[in-house]
């Protein structure tokens, strides 16, 4: 999926994938793709400024841990954060409900007769 299309959601997707365990950077990208089904691979340069800026503004904090022998920054999902996941799903669920009435066909609609 091109990542363009992932404007305006990566927050949304970040948070989401710490709702219930705290993950380290790879692992995020890992998860994203794996819940997506292979839909989403995010590169690196995407996810990690995305988390920082989540950390800065206080949805997630971190910490360095050591997982696999390696020294890696693992990030955990705040009050804060499970406040903002909850206005994020919100937000989302108004927007597919307004383009999904867009996009669905209308039963009702007059089939176009037009000729030329």
């Amino acid at each position: 999926m091109n990542t363009d299309a992932l404007r305006g959601h990566m927050d949304a997707l970040l948070l989401s994938v710490l709702e219930h365990e705290p993950l380290h950077g790879y692992a995020i990208i890992e998860a994203l793709q794996e819940r997506s089904g292979g839909a989403l691979s995010v590169p690196t340069g995407t996810v990690y400024p995305a988390l920082r800026r989540l950390e800065r503004v206080g949805y997630l904090t971190s910490e360095w841990a050591t997982v696999g022998g390696r020294k890696r920054r693992t990030y955990r999902l705040t009050n804060s954060g499970r406040t903002a996941l909850a206005g994020e799903r919100s937000a989302w669920q108004a927007f597919t409900s307004a383009i999904g009435s867009v996009l669905t066909p209308r039963s009702d609609a007059a089939p176009d007769v037009t000729t030329r």
